[in-house]
C-alpha cells in the first residue's frame, strides 16, 4: 500500500512538472534592448512564434493579459503589416518601395 502511494505521488509530480515546462517555454520576458538606430525597446512579454497571426496578443480585437485590454486597431492593417514588413509607415529596418510583396 505504502509502495503504491509513492508511486501516484512520482506520477504526479512528473506530470506538474511536465505542465510547468511547458507553460514556461510558451511566454517569456524580453529585456529592454537598444535597436541599430538608438531606439530604446521597453521590457516586454512575448509568446513563442508560431507563424499565426491572429493568436498574438497585438492582434487586434484580442485581449492582452499584460495590459489587461483589447488591443485596438484595424486587423486588415495588421496583417498587411505582418506579411510586409516594408508596409509604408512600418518601424522595420528593412523598409523599402522596391520590397513590396506579400508573403503567401
Amino acid at each position: 500500500m505504502n509502495s503504491k502511494k509513492s508511486i501516484i505521488l512520482v506520477v504526479t509530480l512528473m506530470v506538474i512538472i511536465s505542465f510547468l515546462a511547458v507553460s514556461l517555454a510558451e511566454a517569456g520576458r524580453v529585456r529592454g534592448y537598444y535597436r541599430r538606430d538608438g531606439t530604446y525597446v521597453q521590457p516586454h512579454y512575448r509568446t513563442n512564434p508560431d507563424g499565426n497571426p491572429y493568436n498574438n496578443y497585438s492582434f487586434p480585437g484580442n485581449y492582452n493579459p499584460n495590459t489587461g485590454r483589447m488591443t485596438p486597431g484595424n486587423p486588415n492593417t495588421y496583417l498587411d503589416r505582418y506579411y510586409n514588413p516594408s508596409y509604408p509607415g512600418s518601424n522595420s529596418p528593412y523598409y523599402s518601395p522596391y520590397n513590396n510583396y506579400r508573403r503567401r
